[in-house]
């Protein structure tokens, strides 16, 4: 009785909240007007805000006159000094903690604000709304009756100001969860906020037997990393011998494309899986349907949206639409400016509207992820479905990769070289590489031609490197944890060979 009670609760929560979402997303221009002239009211009395006259901007027109777009390098002067511990930099009052994520060229790290209005207008907004999309469509799901496993980094305090906390951004919202919300999660804050990802996998693997979850949260690499040592601890057959009630998977930071096969082996039928687009810089997108490719933009979460086309990136003038000027099929660089003080920010993700009734998006890469060394332009998507049809068509689950460039010289063309680490190996390997090579010709076009003949473009070559490497690669950079991500492309050989130098690193024999 209590149990049906409850989820007559829930029940009307979730309608109104997907009734809301629904709203939003058929009225997308004035979803979003009101949400920048919010934003830009409420910033109006920082010391950003008055150098760009918020006080004068009523209209989308004026906002884009008065600010320029940024990257993270233009706003770190202004992100330095709210690090430092300033109030009413780039949004109003003090900024308590900032999430620590992957470096740009000129440093180690980006510190991205994170202020109590992005906490609840985007991030805790998202996780809730992840949740009642699921239940909408699983009424009766028990995903709140047992435990949700998140998978989180850890937090340090600033360089500059030691009362303030940075960290990976899943740390950052571990840290400020509500009680009832700290309540349904496991392992305990203690152990999630661990800095070292080895102490805090060892601790929720040895403590597994006693946590009864229906869900998991985090990267799909560690996700499926701390599973499977959970499962050969146990000695057991599969998760679900440990944990039945499992039920739901709730994946971002990474595509799930190349994981298909692997967590399809860990779990076969009985999870769920559900992608969201969770970042440093806010909640973006939630996989509202399984049946529907794409994520289903937010467009009520403090977040305002503009996009440029790809092909016009870099441009000085290029063309910088809203949400209701987006077209489909087309991949965009994403622009945002947010109620964590960041304007007309270049975030570096890209995207493709895969519908627009209602806004569903995928990602597609970074702006700056790529390989175009022979004027191919192959992005991130187009490797990961290679992956996938390749890993299906011959029953191989691979575990990590990472695709560079091997340059031209005057005696032959270049090629792309691939390192590839499987969990499963192909049935053929020789029938793996061929299918890799020929879905990345059939999805893009300028590969394709720049294969042709073999004269510009040679045939990619693949090295196989043994089950751990990545890891080991991960950890030797201080890379362990969900924040960190094996970058799937390089417009050079950073990458492919410092992996490749592990494997031929002398043993400690000396041999």
């Amino acid at each position: 009785m209590l149990k049906e009670f409850i989820r007559k609760i829930l029940g009307s929560y979730v309608a109104r909240r997907v009734a809301r979402i629904s709203h939003a997303s058929k009225n997308p221009k004035k979803t979003q007007q009101r949400t920048l002239i919010s934003l830009v009211h409420r910033a109006r009395l920082t010391d950003w805000g008055r150098k760009h006259a918020f006080g004068s901007i009523k209209t989308i027109e004026a906002f884009r006159k008065n600010v320029p777009l940024s990257t993270y390098e233009d706003l770190y002067p202004w992100i330095e000094r709210a690090l430092a511990g300033e109030r009413n930099i780039l949004w109003s009052g003090k900024v308590k903690m900032f999430a620590k994520s992957s470096g740009t060229t000129n440093a180690r790290s980006k510190f991205i604000p994170v202020t109590k209005a992005s906490l609840q207008e985007a991030h805790f907004r998202g996780g809730k709304d992840m949740i009642a999309l699921y239940l909408d469509r699983n009424p009766k799901s028990n995903v709140l009756f047992h435990k949700s496993l998140t998978i989180t980094g850890s937090l340090s305090p600033s360089p500059l100001d030691p009362k303030i906390l940075c960290g990976d951004v899943s740390a950052v919202l571990t840290k400020q969860l509500p009680i009832l919300a700290e309540m349904n999660r496991v392992p305990a804050r203690s152990i999630a906020l661990l800095s070292k990802w080895e102490d805090k996998a060892k601790h929720i693997v040895v403590r597994a037997n006693s946590f009864d979850v229906s869900s998991l949260v985090g990267t799909p690499t560690w996700v499926a990393r701390l599973v499977d040592e959970i499962i050969k601890k146990n000695d057991v057959k599969d998760i679900f011998a440990i944990w039945p009630n499992l039920e739901v998977f709730f994946h971002g930071a990474v595509s799930f494309r190349p994981y298909k096969p692997l967590f399809k082996d860990l779990f076969g039928d009985r999870v769920q899986f559900v992608e969201t687009y969770n970042a440093s810089e806010g909640f973006f997108a939630i996989q509202d349907t399984p049946e529907q490719e794409g994520m289903l933009l937010m467009l009520d979460y403090g977040i305002f949206y503009e996009f440029i086309p790809m092909t016009e990136f870099g441009n000085k003038d290029a063309s910088v639409y809203t949400i209701d000027e987006v077209k489909e099929g087309i991949n965009y660089a994403i622009i945002i400016s947010t109620s964590g003080g960041l304007w007309r920010y270049v975030i570096g993700d890209t995207v493709r509207f895969v519908s627009i009734k209602p806004y569903r998006i995928v990602i597609t890469g970074r702006t700056k992820q790529f390989i175009n060394a022979f004027g191919e332009e192959v992005v991130v998507e187009n490797v990961e479905q290679a992956v996938l049809t390749a890993c299906l068509e011959t029953d191989a689950i691979i575990e990590n990769f990472t695709v560079g460039p091997q340059f031209m010289t005057h005696k032959e063309g270049g090629h792309h070289q691939w390192v590839v680490e499987f969990s499963k190996l192909p049935d053929n390997t020789k029938k793996f590489e061929q299918i890799i090579d020929e879905t990345v010709r059939s999805l893009n076009s300028d590969y394709d031609a720049k294969r042709n003949g073999d004269t510009i473009l040679t045939k990619p070559v693949f090295d196989y490197v043994p089950l751990g490497t990545f890891y080991t690669w991960m950890k030797e950079r201080g890379k362990l944890g969900g924040q960190h991500k094996v970058p799937r492309l390089a417009n050079d050989r950073e990458y492919v060979d410092a992996i490749l130098s592990i494997i031929h690193q002398p043993t400690t024999d000396g041999k």
